[in-house]
């Protein structure tokens, strides 16, 4: 990155790349995506310091939403967290790996046909959602002559995962279902938690309240992040955030009370002063009305932005906007609001932090966060900011 008079070297974004300055990869990539570590630390003790006596669990699927799951997890082991939820097995190999023998790893899609000896072999805790994965757990118990450890979930209302009532029906009447199995955790997903209002939130809790009424006393789980902020009945033992760990607003509508974790920035490639009339990328969807200068920056949609966020860039808090279309590698940005010589080839723009947040860069994208940030790519330099 140059440095001139001008640029915004006491920015955050800026601070953390010059520190990291001498990095194998730095200099080559066109963008760094920074996860502020011990942002994710405090949104996590945020979260626990709302809810009494139940524990929180730290969801680190999909790479921890693209943001590193060894890095993560690490550094909510740090702080105490020692129950972790992850998609697939796969995943929960990995983790336990990172982790070693001590923490709870929960599978929440459950165990595919033929992973149960890896599961079990990793000690990783399966999540079961229908009676077919139930037997199969409970064939694995029997082939190793031990119990093994199990979450139940139920379908309280989202029909997506879970057993369905009169699946628990049968398992309240046939306890020869559960010979082998012993149940860690009774669970279920909120579909409406980021709408409070919505009616759909109280159905759910008392149908997971009949639900696990019918099964075998074990802790009950039902809030994800936005749940959590649903108020105390919905804490039971154990909640489960996941986007808001990550700086996604859990109280959409609402002032964000979490942390931003992630930072993107992309280098810029070269400048130009453009003529009035020029056509500017594929389809010249956008033609200048009069002269203009312009940057071309390092990122596009091979690298999980969206070709349709139009958010803008930031330097030295200006709104640089988008111009044309987003490309595979590139993008081009108006930069005629800079003073002349302000930016130049290597510089960072910001595209997402301070001035521009990660759900601000979701709704220009017509989405939302988590599939932002899982969206980012790899072809990223990557800082892991510790205190």
């Amino acid at each position: 990155m140059v440095e001139r008079p001008g640029q915004a070297a006491h920015s955050p974004l800026n601070q953390d790349v010059q520190s990291a300055r001498g990095q194998p990869g730095l200099a080559e990539a066109g963008a760094v995506l920074t996860i502020d570590l011990e942002a994710v630390r405090d949104n996590y003790r945020l979260l626990k310091a709302r809810l009494g006596k139940a524990r929180c669990a730290g969801v680190v699927k999909a790479d921890a939403y693209g943001l590193g799951a060894a890095e993560v997890a690490t550094a909510l082991a740090a702080d105490g967290c020692d129950t972790f939820f992850v998609a697939h097995v796969g995943e929960g190999l990995a983790l336990r790996d990172v982790l070693g023998s001590g923490p709870d790893i929960y599978v929440l899609n459950g165990t595919p046909p033929g992973a149960e000896g890896a599961c079990v072999a990793a000690g990783l805790i399966t999540v079961v959602n229908s009676l077919e994965q139930l037997a199969a757990w409970r064939a694995a118990a029997n082939a190793i002559g031990r119990k093994l450890p199990a979450a139940l979930q139920v379908d309280s209302g989202m029909s997506r995962l879970g057993m369905a009532p009169e699946e628990v029906e049968q398992l309240a009447t046939d306890a020869s279902l559960l010979e082998g199995v012993e149940v860690k955790l009774v669970m279920s997903h909120l579909a409406c938690a980021d709408e409070p209002a919505h009616p759909a939130n109280a159905a759910q809790k008392k149908a997971f309240d009949l639900l696990r009424a019918l099964l075998p006393a074990a802790p009950a789980s039902l809030a994800n992040s936005s749940g959590i902020f649903l108020g105390e009945d919905y804490h039971y033992d154990l909640v489960r955030p996941g986007a808001a760990l990550y700086g996604i607003n859990p109280t959409p509508g609402q002032p964000n009370p979490m942390r931003a974790v992630a930072h993107l920035a992309a280098k810029v490639i070269q400048t130009r002063t453009l003529t009035g009339g020029a056509g500017v990328g594929y389809g010249h969807t956008f033609r200048t009305e009069g002269p203009l200068r312009a940057a071309t920056i390092s990122l596009g949609y091979a690298d999980g932005w969206h070709r349709r966020a139009a958010a803008g860039a930031y330097f030295d808090g200006v709104r640089l906007p988008f111009i044309g279309r987003v490309s595979m590698d590139s993008i081009i940005i108006d930069i005629s609001a800079l003073p002349e010589g302000a930016l130049a080839a290597g510089d960072l723009v910001e595209i997402i932090g301070p001035h521009q947040t990660l759900d601000v860069v979701a709704g220009h994208a017509g989405t939302i966060g988590y599939e932002v940030l899982t969206d980012l790519g790899h072809r990223f330099h990557r800082i892991y900011k510790h205190v």
